[in-house]
């Protein structure tokens, strides 16, 4: 009786938590597929600032907008850190770090305490560091070649995107940089989190501290357009409201100057993403990297030289050898083909990995740019390394960051960590419980926001079906319909239960239901297309210039909108009748609100 009572508890057991994994598991497929759908979607947009310029009665009248204003205009070349102290006052009140250039390792331990405290860095000592980190990665090279032999290990970190508190924990763990403990940071410093100004101010004071020990790599967010949809051009509008435009127009070409790979003992390799079966170390090398600031920056000058065979097709490979490093991922099929899921970049297989080990002698690459929830993931024979460096990307709890540690064999350490600030005192149970809840919200979003191009109530099979040829999600959707939608009395899927607490943001009268979806299902693309034709960051634009760029943006994608009811709309927008309108409060009313959360609050 005690054995069968003890059987039945572990079979109990093993259930409930092969459930439990389930759960965990489509909730991160969620959360992941959700993330690339949205990556493609900002790749795509340079597709349409080229439909822009090539369906512009004048080009060149609009050229302005995409391409990447001297920095002369905003920030000097040759202004250096004494005359930003002239320019810009520090005043009395302000209570934060008070830098010196060369900076010290006092000044570094005095940001690292303000930022713990929430404190913010003054503007003009934001705008002298830049300028300084500026003078030292220019003269850099484009890769990084380090040794094992000056110091007895080296830390490899992925991803941050803007999390501080994973950060501050790998100081913690690891030790501060220094002469004695080297450091790689291979991209993705910022976006997503609310702290990534603070992640660069830190990681750039020790770079000009420790210039020979501190390594940076460039991320595919380390990108202006990307900035734009992510959230890292907005923190910095709302930190530094005076210096922003400042601030971001440096912080563009001060990316624009970060190393593209380092590479130890001459034996691993590190980039962001990844590689193609194109890619050449050597042309990499040899590039000018600062002239390729962006991804759309880099179609408006594909676009211009159109007419230049030769020089276009030297631009395109330049090009698409820095999509491949910055957002290719590893696949365990031999090969390398298109990646449809994000939109850029390729999926390069175990043969691509040891074709060019063998043409540059390599041993180990070592990548990051893709979530794993173990913050790490071993591929290819062990000659392929993820590393992601941010716990608790998608949801609190949801993953464990980590970094490497690389000793003088070259034989990796894995170093794992999680910030937890609530999920402590939560069992295993409910920390699944909350991952898959706010997955769950997220798609019920995206879905809301195609309702228009799915049935009503259909079978199961059906049902299933339709949403992944609406979505492309790729998901389970016939284990996920419990969760996302009910059934009717007649076994059919009634598919508007899965909006029983769904609503657009604010109620616009003015608008047909057809121009509520199409705003909300491209308010994010519309949000930084206008925030590109707001030059000067007010958050006004025209309404000829935002009548224009919706009638291209609606042809660019073959919406059927009428004229009349976008123009209705606009107008009842501009309320002191100037002739402007704040887009951002505009596209604030298409956005999805769940009802329920709103009571609860």
């Amino acid at each position: 009786t005690v054995i069968r009572a003890a059987i039945l508890i572990q079979n109990w057991y093993r259930l409930t938590m092969a459930r439990i994994e389930m759960r965990r598991r489509y909730s991160l497929s969620i959360f992941q597929s959700i993330e690339y759908a949205d990556e493609q979607d900002q790749l795509q947009l340079s597709n349409f600032f080229t439909f822009m310029l090539d369906h512009c009665t004048h080009p060149d009248s609009v050229s302005h907008i995409f391409t990447s204003p001297g920095v002369s205009q905003v920030v000097d070349e040759g202004l250096c850190v004494t005359e930003f102290e002239k320019k810009i006052d520090v005043p009395d009140s302000y209570y934060g770090p008070r830098l010196s250039f060369p900076l010290t390792v006092e000044d570094a331990n005095a940001l690292l305490h303000a930022f713990r405290n929430e404190q913010l860095l003054h503007a003009r000592y934001v705008l002298q560091l830049l300028c300084e980190t500026r003078r030292v990665l220019k003269e850099m090279p484009n890769i990084t070649h380090l040794s094992t032999s000056y110091s007895k290990e080296i830390t490899v970190c992925g991803d941050l995107h803007g999390n501080l508190d994973d950060l501050l924990l790998i100081f913690y763990k690891n030790g501060l940089p220094s002469e004695q403990n080297r450091y790689v940071f291979n991209g993705d410093f910022v976006d997503r989190g609310k702290n990534s100004m603070e992640i660069l101010i830190i990681l750039f004071a020790f770079l000009l501290i420790y210039p020979n020990d501190l390594h940076l790599n460039r991320g595919n967010h380390e990108d202006y357009i990307m900035n734009l949809r992510y959230g890292f051009t907005k923190e910095v509008s709302k930190k530094y409201k005076d210096h922003g435009k400042q601030i971001l127009c440096l912080l563009r070409d001060v990316f624009s100057w970060l190393p593209l790979a380092t590479i130890i003992d001459s034996k691993v390799l590190i980039l962001h993403g990844g590689i193609s079966d194109t890619t050449d170390l050597d042309f990499l090398n040899a590039l000018e990297r600062n002239k390729v600031r962006d991804h759309i920056h880099v179609r408006v000058i594909l676009f211009s030289l159109k007419n230049l065979a030769i020089q276009m097709l030297r631009s395109s490979f330049c090009y698409l050898q820095i999509l491949d490093i910055l957002w290719s991922d590893p696949r365990s099929q031999n090969g390398c083909t298109p990646n449809k899921c994000r939109g850029g970049g390729c999926y390069f297989g175990p043969d691509v990995t040891a074709k060019l080990f063998e043409k540059y002698n390599l041993k180990m690459l070592i990548r990051s740019h893709e979530f794993k929830p173990e913050g790490y993931e071993i591929s290819h024979d062990g000659k392929v390394i993820t590393i992601f460096s941010a716990s608790n990307y998608y949801e609190e709890g949801s993953n464990r960051g980590a970094y490497i540690k690389l000793n003088p064999e070259l034989i990796p350490r894995f170093v794992q960590y999680r910030v937890s600030r609530y999920t402590r005192r939560q069992n295993l149970r409910e920390r699944v419980g909350t991952i898959e809840s706010s997955a769950l919200k997220s798609l019920r979003e995206k879905i809301y926001a195609h309702r228009s191009e799915l049935t009503s109530k259909i079978s199961v099979n059906d049902w299933a079906a339709a949403m992944e040829s609406v979505l492309q999600l790729e998901l389970p959707w016939r284990m996920l319909r419990s969760q996302l939608a009910q059934m009717n009395p007649d076994g059919e899927v009634d598919f508007m239960s899965c909006f029983y607490d769904l609503k657009i943001g604010q109620p616009v009268k003015e608008v047909q239901p057809a121009l509520v979806e199409t705003l909300c299902r491209y308010r994010k693309d519309l949000e930084i297309i206008f925030n590109i034709i707001d030059k000067d960051h007010s958050g006004l634009i025209s309404l000829e210039e935002f009548g224009q760029t919706w009638k291209l943006f609606t042809s660019h994608l073959g919406i059927d909108i009428h004229d009349e009811s976008l123009d209705k709309l606009v107008l009842s927008i501009d309320y002191n009748k100037d002739g402007h309108i704040d887009f951002n409060e505009f596209l604030e009313a298409f956005h999805v609100v769940h009802r329920l959360e709103k009571k609860a609050n």
